[in-house]
């Protein structure tokens, strides 16, 4: 990716993430002002305190919201999102699961051997994200969530 030394984009370290896809995805010409940059951070922060309210009040499900966030509002590619939000989530369930731990105690032995499958289970799911075209995980991402909320729904 070429840097443009004047573009404020360029400069920014707290966007690396959206870095590439902003200037393939800008509508004012190669260069992005000051004022994109700032509501790009604006549109960063509220997409991580909106991410983290939910994880923190369901202690679960930031990715939901995460993911299609990215693609939708804040324009990055539908399997960077998904590595993007993973990235994302393993700080917020942390400070979650301290606040949680806090008032609830946890099952240790459930901990345990759900976090030893979810091991297997997550390298397993990283290695075929990267197998599946960008069509198919964003409808394969959509019937898991709409069958996770007929299911809260309706089981």
């Amino acid at each position: 990716m070429e840097r443009h030394p004047k573009c404020c984009i360029c400069r920014s370290e707290l966007i690396k993430l959206t870095l590439t896809t902003a200037h393939k995805n800008n509508p004012f010409g190669k260069h992005i002002s000051k004022g994109v940059v700032f509501m790009s951070k604006i549109k960063l922060i509220i997409t991580g305190l909106i991410t983290g309210f939910v994880n923190g009040l369901f202690g679960a499900g930031g990715g939901m919201i995460l993911v299609p966030a990215m693609q939708r509002f804040l324009k990055i590619e539908t399997h960077k999102s998904h590595a993007s939000a993973i990235a994302v989530i393993l700080p917020l369930s942390l400070v979650s699961a301290f606040v949680y731990l806090r008032g609830v105690p946890a099952d240790w032995g459930a901990v345990l051997w759900v976090s030893l499958g979810g091991t297997v289970g997550g390298f397993i799911g990283a290695k075929w994200l990267k197998k599946i075209s960008s069509g198919k995980l964003h409808k394969l991402f959509g019937a898991v969530m709409a069958l996770a909320a007929i299911r809260m729904i309706w089981g």
